[in-house]
Formats: structure tokens, C-alpha cells, sequence
């Protein structure tokens, strides 16, 4: 134990013995030169480094030097600058006075991929050929650089494609490992802060650049992120996931393949490509298992009719401040600058509190002119399709919808868009609908159209018209009519034609039958100011106690009553006595008629005869 422990320690001052002379022997300046002739000759970057050179010997054998840049050739601003670069070199190349470099470790890095970064050909330069049919020689394929080791720590990305906003990536911290195969792992993490957003986003791949340039693919095993800030729910958004990119330069086109991503209940399947010319061309095949949408969408203002602020309600929804660029940019334009072919499946979709199964939905969008030409799904025991065309490509965006709704719960909907209106039943309805904006704030203010709805089983609270034509015509009769407790009015089967037009929604030829009700009518709502004006004709059919003639003229004759005011303060009117007043007339002349004709031979007849005449 004793003899190996001493040739340890033998072994070990030789070592450092060994170095502590190679550092004394070797000056790390004395690379300086070939160092900037290097990489110019590789790339023709221009390699700057401030301060001299010195050696750092613990735990590994490296040349550290202060300020570095690297700057593209008629650049004006460096590549890169760093406070701090490392190179990591192999310790037996020194013997002979040769620098290998294993690893470059750059800290404090700052990386902008800027129009002013890139290079700039000069005038008198060759132009190489569009396209050239010789084949790669082999030292034209992989990266333009041999490190096999590359480190960034605590380091800032700077990206800007023309004349659009910067982008900044904070916080990056990239290692790569790369092999003579030109195959590397990268592991990389950063955080970018953008229009109070805030996204920390973490990766592990592996990147084949053996065919470099002409195709780079990474298999991401591992993504996570987590997206936090203004116009997203309250708790962020975090997700998980892998995919496969393909680059292939040839056709300026990135493939994201084999996509399997998460975001908080949602699941995401599929692919999706882009091809990256003057107007980029999009595709997606994509498939959700589950699209929950109110955990990836900032949650909806609840409207109240006070304006007082409900308690647990105090603090309201953080909204993005308007940036001065975009104030004069129409609604959508982003839909102008490329193009997409968009296919989407879900098993089940939650969104404002409704649940979708069975979602197909099929999308065409070219330079601003969005055609849907499927957008369909299953509701309950219903099925719902809204297909339609949005363009903007003119000044103002315009919105074209055809809403197809098949036994569709209303209540659900009403709920959904926060209609106070107190109203069930299975819906069903065709219509054709249109507007500048889709919203639906802006459906509620601006939008028109036409459609016709066909409700059955409905039951609206608040009011029975039963109970009211009854009510009214015991405290002017002497007609009685069953005990009625129920506070809604149910019909079996209700339709009517509607025609919307900024706010205001009229309905006609309303009909509704029921085993106890028979009505029809016509009326208004304004939406914004949430009233209606309706006006009814009522027939009572059933609920009066015994017979008689009366009950059978009730029965027969529809008595008008008129809705209106608030939608949850709601008031009536009906004329119920000008109809019985009525009614005791017309039995009034039709007893006197009867006497006049039993007795026209007499002056009292004659009298009653003439008498009626003039009523």
C-alpha cells in the first residue's frame, strides 16, 4: 500500500511539475495570431480579442482571455462580443507547440442575429451561381467549424428579421458535444421577456449536421416551457413535449414532424412544415386528444349590471398595453403575409364553458383570405357547424358565417356569452351572418344577418303566460282555473325568423304550441342595452275549471299580452277585460239580435233591430 501510494505522489508532482513548465515554456500570445488567421480563413469572421492571453490550469488546461468579438465580413456590428472566452486545449498538441482546441466556453455572451450582423458582399466580388450540379467534396458537408465542444453561459440573444421588432433571449446556456460524425447533443435553456410575457424554455437534442448546409435535423427528446404575463390565464401556461425539425435549405423549408406536445391539460399529435419564400407557405395535419381553451386563453370579463366590483372579482384581467406601431394596423392583418392549409381534429374541446366532441375543422388561408370550410362538432346530443370566410385583404375585415345548429342545448350558449336571458331548450337553426370582427362583443354591437330558429322543450323563468292570462281572468270573472305553482313557460315546439342589425334583433312569425299554450307574435331585443319590446296573442288551452261557454270562447280567442323592459326585470300587459267586455257585447247583440228576430213584426222588434244596428 505504502509503494503506491508513493508512486502516486511520484506520478503526481510529475504532472504538476510537468505543466507548471509548460506554462512557463509556452506563451498563450503566441497563439494570438494564428488564432484570428484561423477562423478568418474558415469563415471569414474577423476575431477580435482584447487583453493578453493567459493560462488557466485547474481542472482543465485552458487559454482565458478578457473582451472577444466576432464580426462578419462588411459587417458593422460584431457577431458576437462575450466578456469572457475559455478554449479548453488538449495538453500533449503543446509538446510540439500546436493548440487544439476541445471546448470554447463564452461567458456573458452577447449574440445578435441582426440585419446590421450580417455579412455584406463587396462590390467587385464574384457572385457564385444559383445553382450548382457538382457534387459536395467532403469538406463542404458538416459545420464550417471543428470544435467538437461548445459552451454558453449566462449569455444574451439578440434576433431581428428586417425591419420587424427585436427579440431577446436572456439567460442562455448552451452545451454541445459534437462527434467526428458532425453529430452533436445539445442542451439548451433561456428566457425570453416580450410585451409583459415572460416564456423560460429548456431543450435536450440531438442534431445531425452531416449534410450541412444543405439539411440540418434535431430530435428534440425533451421540451419544457412555461408562459407567463398578460392576455393568459391566471396561472400561465406550461407544457412538455417532443418533435423532430428538418431543415432543408434547397427548399427553404423546416419540417416539424412527429410533434407531441403538451400545454397544461392539452394534448397536441401531428406535423406541420413552412416554407420560408417571400410569402411563407404553412401546413398543418394536427390532432388534439384534448383542446381545453380556457386554460390557454386569458379568461372572459363577466359583465354585471351594477358597477360595483363583486368581492373575489376586485382584481380584473391584465391586458397588453397597445404598442404605438400597431394602432393603425386593421384587425387580422397578419393573415396577409403568407399562406396555410390547416386541418385540425380534436376528440374534445372545452371552450366557455361548453364541451365539443368529435371536432373536424378545415382551413385555407391565402394572403388574407381565410376560407373555413369545415368547422364542425358535436355539442351534447347535438351537432354544430360554422363554416364561413373571413378577408382582409382590403381596408376593413370582413366576416362571412353560415352557422348550421342541430338540436343544440340554448341555455348552454346563452351562458357562454353571458346572455342574462333565462331560457332552455334544444335549438335548432340555419342562418347566414355577418360582420367585421370576430367577437363577441362585436356580434353583440355591429354584426347583421338572418337566420331561422326552431326550439323545442323550452322553458323560459320568470314568467308564465298561463298563470298570467289565468290570473287575469279570475279578477275579472267569475271563471276559475286550476292551481298553477309553476313560475316558467313551457311550449313544446316554438319558431321564428330573425333578422339581427347592429344590436338590434327582430323576431317574427313566432309560434309556439304546447298541450296548454298556443301563441304567436312578433317583437325586438337590443342586445346591447339588453330589453326586448314583444308582443303576444295567447290561446289558453287547457287549466279552467268546468265548462261553459266562456271557457270555450277563452279557449278560442288569443289574448294579446305584451313582454318588455330589462331581460331580468321583465314587465307585462295584457287585456284581458277589454276581450271579456268584448265577448259579454257581442253575447249582448247576439241575445238581442235573437229576441229582434223572434219579434220583427213588432215596434219593439224594430226598435231593438235599429238599436242594434248602431252599436
Amino acid at each position: 500500500m505504502r509503494r503506491v501510494l508513493t508512486t502516486l505522489m511520484i506520478l503526481l508532482v510529475v504532472v504538476v511539475a510537468g505543466l507548471s513548465a509548460l506554462v512557463l515554456l509556452v506563451n498563450p500570445n503566441d497563439f494570438r495570431s494564428y488564432m484570428v488567421r484561423q477562423v478568418e480563413a474558415r469563415s471569414g469572421y474577423e476575431l477580435k480579442l482584447d487583453g493578453s492571453l493567459r493560462w488557466h490550469v485547474w481542472p482543465q488546461l485552458s487559454i482565458l482571455s478578457g473582451r472577444m468579438s466576432l464580426t462578419a465580413p462588411g459587417a458593422s456590428v460584431p457577431l458576437v462580443t462575450a466578456d469572457n472566452m475559455r478554449l479548453d486545449v488538449a495538453l500533449l498538441p503543446l509538446l510540439s507547440h500546436q493548440l487544439q482546441v476541445e471546448q470554447v466556453m463564452l461567458k456573458g455572451a452577447v449574440i445578435q442575429l441582426t440585419p446590421q450582423t450580417e455579412a455584406v458582399r463587396k462590390e467587385n466580388a464574384p457572385v457564385a451561381p444559383h445553382e450548382n450540379s457538382l457534387p459536395d467534396v467532403a469538406e463542404d458537408a458538416g459545420w464550417s467549424f471543428d470544435i467538437a465542444n461548445l459552451k454558453v453561459v449566462d449569455s444574451i440573444l439578440v434576433f431581428q428579421h428586417e425591419s420587424e421588432e427585436q427579440v431577446t433571449l436572456r439567460n442562455i446556456n448552451l452545451k454541445m458535444e459534437q462527434d467526428q460524425h458532425h453529430v452533436a447533443t445539445v442542451d439548451f435553456s433561456g428566457r425570453i421577456n416580450r410585451n409583459q410575457r415572460d416564456l423560460t424554455l429548456s431543450m435536450n437534442a440531438n442534431v445531425n449536421a452531416s449534410d450541412y448546409p444543405h439539411q440540418l435535423t434535431a430530435d428534440i427528446t425533451q421540451l419544457n416551457w412555461q408562459l407567463s404575463g398578460v392576455d393568459l390565464p391566471t396561472q400561465g401556461i406550461t407544457g412538455q413535449g417532443s418533435l423532430q425539425g428538418v431543415w432543408r435549405e434547397d427548399h427553404k423549408q423546416l419540417q416539424l414532424n412527429n410533434l407531441n406536445l403538451q400545454a397544461n391539460d392539452s394534448a397536441l399529435k401531428g406535423r406541420a412544415s413552412v416554407v420560408l419564400s417571400e410569402q411563407p407557405k404553412w401546413v398543418f395535419d394536427l390532432q388534439f386528444d384534448k383542446l381545453n381553451l380556457e386554460n390557454l386563453l386569458a379568461p372572459q370579463p363577466v359583465a354585471t349590471d351594477d358597477k360595483t366590483v363583486q368581492q373575489g372579482q376586485n382584481q380584473s384581467t391584465q391586458t397588453r398595453p397597445v404598442i404605438a406601431s400597431n394602432v393603425d394596423q386593421p384587425d387580422y392583418n397578419g393573415l396577409r403575409s403568407f399562406t396555410a392549409d390547416i386541418q385540425l381534429k380534436a376528440n374534445a374541446v372545452r371552450w366557455r364553458g361548453m364541451d365539443f366532441t368529435n371536432v373536424s375543422s378545415q382551413m385555407l388561408n391565402h394572403n388574407g383570405l381565410l376560407v373555413i370550410s369545415e368547422l364542425s362538432g358535436q355539442m351534447g346530443a347535438g351537432h354544430i357547424s360554422l363554416p364561413g370566410i373571413l378577408d382582409v385583404r382590403k381596408g376593413m375585415a370582413k366576416a362571412e358565417f353560415q352557422p348550421r345548429l342541430d338540436n343544440i342545448e340554448i341555455g348552454s350558449i346563452l351562458n357562454a356569452f353571458n346572455y342574462p336571458i333565462a331560457l332552455t331548450g334544444n335549438l335548432t337553426m340555419a342562418g347566414d351572418f355577418s360582420g367585421d370582427k370576430i367577437d363577441a362583443e362585436a356580434f353583440r354591437r355591429s354584426w347583421q344577418g338572418t337566420a331561422h330558429i326552431d326550439l323545442t322543450n323550452t322553458r323560459m323563468e320568470g314568467l308564465n303566460f298561463q298563470q298570467l292570462v289565468q290570473q287575469a281572468v279570475e279578477r275579472s270573472s267569475s271563471v276559475k282555473a286550476t292551481e298553477n305553482y309553476d313560475s316558467a313557460t313551457r311550449l313544446d315546439s316554438f319558431t321564428a325568423d330573425l333578422t339581427l342589425d347592429g344590436g338590434q334583433l327582430k323576431l317574427d312569425e313566432m309560434k309556439g304550441q304546447s298541450s296548454l299554450l298556443d301563441l304567436t307574435g312578433a317583437g325586438s331585443m337590443d342586445l346591447v342595452q339588453e330589453t326586448t319590446d314583444t308582443r303576444f296573442n295567447v290561446r289558453v288551452l287547457a287549466g279552467w275549471e268546468g265548462e261553459g261557454k266562456l271557457i270555450d270562447f277563452l279557449k278560442e280567442t288569443p289574448i294579446p299580452l305584451n313582454v318588455y323592459g330589462k331581460w331580468q326585470e321583465l314587465n307585462y300587459s295584457l287585456q284581458v277585460d277589454q276581450i271579456l267586455r268584448k265577448h259579454l257585447q257581442d253575447e249582448a247583440k247576439r241575445r238581442l239580435n235573437d229576441w229582434a228576430d223572434k219579434n220583427k213584426d213588432s215596434q219593439n222588434g224594430k226598435d231593438v233591430k235599429k238599436l242594434i244596428d248602431k252599436l
